[in-house]
């Protein structure tokens, strides 16, 4: 299926991008930190299971963020991040494989790749715990099968996050035998922001399937809200770098304390 017509030109702009990059000279094999656990432990703790993004800047944000992405990620976790997401993708959103090296290095919670990854041997650019599939993507030409990739990140022991937005998304998600899915409240097709597409997509997942709210969480209201409609958690990206991230991430990861 090409639906190159249905995406916003800024993330044809990061697709096309995506399709150019190759990926790493050897296999990576990944000791994977386990995602639902690591929310489980935040749940045990009192706190919302929220991955928290370091992401210097994007297409839908303003300005950039220059801090040391070490330091970052260090104040997140502090501020009570069940993991961690980082940025790789270089032409869009100022990430880089190195800081994932170097940030997982730094913390011991579990810590996503986000990129756009199209074919298998982009999955050997670095390692991380949790790799970023989105199914919107892999409907594009001269990208591989969901079910290949899924099946490939496994095989190099990633857990992986299928991003879904729709509800045909998700049944190509489950198909494929995702068991960690995120619904993404960004349409890439206008790029707008609607809370009530996680609302829609939920209530047809699974109980076994880790289910993730992402994008557009910005309030405590926000967060009670995705939780209170099925999210097991939250991926924060914009909400938490804009500002004192520990400080971001802790209001956002403490509204359910009593």
């Amino acid at each position: 299926m090409d639906a190159s017509g249905e995406i916003a030109p800024a993330v044809e702009s990061i697709l096309a991008a995506a399709r150019e990059r190759g990926g790493g000279d050897e296999r990576v094999s990944v000791d994977a930190r386990s995602l639902p656990d690591a929310f489980a432990a935040a749940e045990a703790d009192g706190r919302v299971p929220v991955i928290a993004e370091v992401k210097p800047t994007s297409p839908t944000t303003d300005g950039e963020r220059t801090d040391d992405p070490v330091e970052l990620a260090e104040a997140m976790v502090a501020g009570g991040a069940a993991a961690l997401s980082v940025l790789t993708e270089p032409d869009h959103f100022g990430g880089s494989p190195e800081n994932l090296r170097r940030i997982r290095a730094a913390v011991d919670v579990p810590v996503l790749r986000k990129d756009f990854v199209v074919r298998e041997a982009q999955l050997d650019t670095v390692a991380a715990d949790v790799i970023l599939l989105i199914v919107r993507f892999l409907q594009e030409e001269d990208t591989d099968d969901l079910a290949d990739l899924l099946a490939a990140a496994r095989d190099r022991g990633f857990q992986v996050l299928v991003e879904v937005h729709d509800g045909d998304e998700l049944q190509q998600a489950l198909d494929a035998g995702a068991d960690i899915v995120g619904v993404n409240n960004r349409d890439l097709a206008q790029l707008n922001v609607d809370l009530d597409t996680f609302e829609r997509v939920a209530p047809d997942v699974p109980d076994d399937v880790t289910l993730l709210a992402e994008s557009g969480i910005e309030t405590t209201d926000d967060v009670a809200r995705m939780r209170a409609a099925g999210a097991d958690g939250l991926l924060i990206g914009s909400a938490i770098m804009d500002g004192p991230v520990g400080e971001n991430t802790s209001r956002l990861t403490n509204t359910e304390q009593t």
